[in-house]
């Protein structure tokens, strides 16, 4: 009897343990894609992000000679299960709330037809709920969680089966094509995260604690894509990591991601919902004029638009100025954190949902291990910082490019600042951090 491998955020052949699992069960196997996926519909994504899993997928799918075949929803599966006359689907474990709530879900729609769901290991070197204090419970602050992160024996990556051999999905019809309107296509795949990882660590790791915080050079890993699309699993990345100073800080960001999905398999409330409930009763603004002027790059902060335009123009954007936006938008626009973490989640092609959520939280100071409120980045002073020449800005604002060396973080001051049709600035950051404050000393009160 055939088994069906549905592919969610696991878009990979090697390393992969749910894999092996169903072609360990002997019998032919059918894999198949969904284009729904963690709540959301993939028709409400963002061009570059829709772009971005259409070429996934395509990867995949010449991984697999042509085998994968797609889906619209997750709905779908019981029917392609009778199609096919499977009596098993094999999945990775998953972690992340919407996640859990489809399996659950879709595991009982199964059941009710006599077909089995069976969960493979998921994506992470140590699954979230592993890590706990010696009383059981689990670690609210990155740094203890780490010291005992590091200490699990990781498993060494999984090899697939030079046997392995799979089978295409016929006569059943779909409404989902990925190859339609497929637009630019993203560098995506398994081959290209391994390649990516490789020139990671020829050339960049080293210089990878410094260079990682300036926007303007290429200082970053570029696996975030990978591993959100599940094209690489963080086992294998752990493998390949030498000794050194460089290489230990990018082990920690290995681990910030696991902490992440580990708060958020504790507490799945904090998707959507604060962390720190008390920050419920704080007073927000409703996104209007300033809301759109942030998702479109023009407050009038250069390395606040900067940020949003490169997400705009790429579905990416550097952790640095990740930071840099939030705090701007909760701390001078005084918008709460969902709202820019739903515009995230639309536009960023690595949007992790843990990650997102407990990222957005970190910056508005209401998470586990967050940045105090009271810690207001200054968009200036951050982008003289860590895009001291401009080069960052320049890159992404075309109506700054006439302005030389750090004078762009402050067209104000220049005579010809605004010649290009550069915004004025929407706020004041300096009342608006004041603002933030007394709205922080107004909850502390309440």
């Amino acid at each position: 009897m055939p088994v069906v491998f549905w592919f969610r955020r696991d878009l990979r052949l090697q390393d992969h343990p749910a894999l092996n699992d169903a072609l360990a069960s002997g019998h032919d196997v059918y894999c198949v894609a969904t284009a729904d996926l963690l709540g959301q519909a993939f028709s409400d994504l963002s061009e570059i992000r829709k772009n971005s899993l259409r070429s996934s997928w395509a990867k995949l799918s010449e991984s697999l000679e042509g085998k994968l075949s797609f889906i619209q929803s997750p709905s779908d599966l019981p029917r392609l299960t009778k199609h096919l006359g499977a009596d098993k689907v094999f999945v990775s474990e998953v972690f992340d709330t919407f996640g859990v709530k489809e399996l659950l879900a879709i595991e009982k729609d199964l059941t009710s037809i006599g077909v089995r769901l069976v969960r493979g290991l998921g994506n992470y070197a140590v699954a979230p709920g592993t890590v706990q204090k010696a009383d059981g419970t689990p670690y609210r602050v990155y740094t203890p969680f780490f010291n005992v992160w590091v200490q699990s024996e990781f498993e060494q990556p999984y090899c697939l089966p030079s046997s392995a051999i799979f089978h295409a999905v016929t006569e059943f019809a779909t409404n989902f094509d990925p190859e339609l309107e497929l637009g630019a296509e993203t560098k995506a795949g398994e081959q290209f995260a391994l390649n990516t990882l490789k020139r990671f660590l020829e050339y960049r790791i080293y210089d990878y604690a410094d260079a990682r915080n300036f926007a303007a050079i290429g200082g970053t890993s570029h696996l975030s894509h990978a591993l959100s699309h599940g094209e690489i699993h963080p086992r294998t990345i752990l493998a390949s990591l030498p000794d050194g100073a460089g290489p230990d800080v990018f082990r920690k960001e290995i681990a910030w991601r696991e902490f992440y999905a580990d708060v958020l398999w504790q507490r799945p409330d904090t998707l959507l919902g604060y962390f720190d409930k008390k920050f419920e009763s704080m007073t927000y603004d409703e996104p209007a004029d300033k809301f759109e002027a942030w998702k479109s790059g023009r407050t009038g902060y250069p390395m606040v638009d900067a940020g949003m335009r490169q997400l705009a123009q790429t579905g990416w954007m550097h952790n640095r100025v990740r930071m840099i936006v939030a705090s701007f938008l909760v701390k001078d626009l005084h918008i709460e954190w969902q709202h820019g973490a739903s515009w995230f989640q639309e536009n960023l092609t690595d949007f992790d949902p843990a990650s997102n959520a407990h990222g957005w939280q970190w910056t508005a100071g209401c998470g586990t291990d967050a940045s105090p409120f009271y810690r207001v980045f200054n968009p200036v002073g951050q982008g003289l910082k860590f895009d001291e020449n401009g080069d960052y800005v320049r890159r992404y604002i075309a109506e700054l490019r006439h302005l030389s060396g750090n004078a762009v973080h402050e067209p104000w001051d220049q005579v010809d600042g605004y010649t290009h049709g550069y915004p004025e600035r929407i706020v004041d950051h300096a009342n608006e951090r004041a603002e933030a404050l007394a709205r922080l000393e107004k909850l502390k009160v309440q």
